[in-house]
């Protein structure tokens, strides 16, 4: 589904933000994007949403190729950004989810029972600045859903939300997986979602430095600035205790 082939991406005098990053990532399959910040987590992930062009390399989303098909890929990618606030252009709920479609009673249906999926139909008609971050983090993947994209980008995903927030965002997520949608989140902590994810990607310093299965690469993700789960660790330091009394 997405195909990276030495993808390197410069934001001009600055200097490179992604160098030589190759991934692959298959149809339905969830990808966990991790690394400290300025890691390059959101420049990859603006790649494969077709928001930039890689300046080296070259990718594919669902059979879409970048530099040259850009436009393409933003037609089967949803990209839901870390700040809701950036990316809500309507006025209520109601006005953001109907906004670029075509008004009719079988559009307005399809979106209240987005927003009653996702526990937004009471909001229906509340102005958005009314709305908790986590509401507004919610009208975003509304939004991004009806779109029935191919692909789903997730940055930051767990940012600013409380522990129910955090609930209801892994069950989203695990809905997602189960209905066979390709999804991609990027985070800095691995706690809220390890085990949904099927393979881990950590970046550090703009370079992909480990991928695989996530029981393949956590005893190596302290290295380079991130931290393993509490209960991973837990596991760790029983298994050489067991050892050590052996």
């Amino acid at each position: 589904m997405i195909h990276l082939n030495s993808v390197t991406f410069s934001y001009g005098a600055t200097g490179e933000a992604v160098t030589d990053v190759s991934l692959n990532v298959p149809k339905g399959r969830f990808l966990g994007l991790v690394g400290a910040n300025g890691s390059g987590k959101s420049t990859l992930l603006s790649l494969m949403a077709g928001l930039y062009s890689p300046t080296g390399g070259s990718l594919s989303v669902a059979d879409r190729k970048s530099p040259g098909m850009e436009k393409s890929i933003r037609s089967v990618c949803r990209m839901v950004m870390q700040d809701a606030d950036l990316q809500i252009l309507g006025g209520t709920v109601e006005e953001d989810l109907l906004m670029g479609r075509k008004r009719s009673e079988a559009t307005v249906a399809e979106a209240r029972r987005m927003a009653e999926r996702f526990d937004l139909l009471e909001a229906w008609e509340r102005p958005v600045q009314s709305l908790s971050w986590g509401m507004k983090r919610k009208v975003c993947l509304a939004a991004a859903l009806l779109d029935k994209p191919s692909v789903l980008l997730l940055d930051e995903p767990f940012s600013g939300l409380d522990y129910p927030g955090i609930r209801e965002m892994r069950a989203i997520m695990a809905e997602n997986r189960q209905r066979g949608l390709t999804q991609v989140a990027s985070s800095h902590d691995l706690e809220s979602f390890i085990d949904l994810v099927d393979e881990l990607a950590i970046m550090d310093k703009g370079a992909l430095v480990l991928s695989g299965p996530p029981e393949k690469v956590l005893d190596r993700v302290l290295e380079h600035g991130v931290r393993p789960p509490c209960s991973w660790s837990a596991d760790r330091a029983i298994a050489a205790w067991e050892e050590e009394g052996a």
